[in-house]
């Protein structure tokens, strides 16, 4: 399976701790073995999957896009609830 990064994704896991980085890996490892595990979201995010787990406190979302036919794992998003949704469509419409 191949692994693709978005911009957003990128800037905001460049500012990430280390042990949080590797939470992040173990979860990714996750999706690559569930690929559709995270909730399908509809509208303007037609196709993006979002799979919710917990760092410490805080709800951690993450949005990605599987394409099953060329087996592409597309990460787009990282980050808390607060504007995770407004970021991500953002970075969507953009792209």
């Amino acid at each position: 399976m191949k692994i693709l990064q978005s911009n957003l994704f990128i800037k905001t896991v460049k500012k990430l701790h280390k042990s949080e980085k590797e939470l992040l890996d173990e979860v990714i490892k996750t999706l690559i073995a569930q690929p559709e595990l995270g909730d399908l979201k509809t509208g303007d995010l037609n196709g993006a999957r979002v799979y919710k787990f917990n760092v410490n406190i805080n709800q951690m979302l993450l949005a990605y896009r599987y394409q099953k036919e060329t087996l592409v794992l597309m990460l787009l998003a990282y980050g808390t609830h607060e504007n995770f949704y407004r970021d991500l469509k953002k970075s969507i419409l953009n792209s």
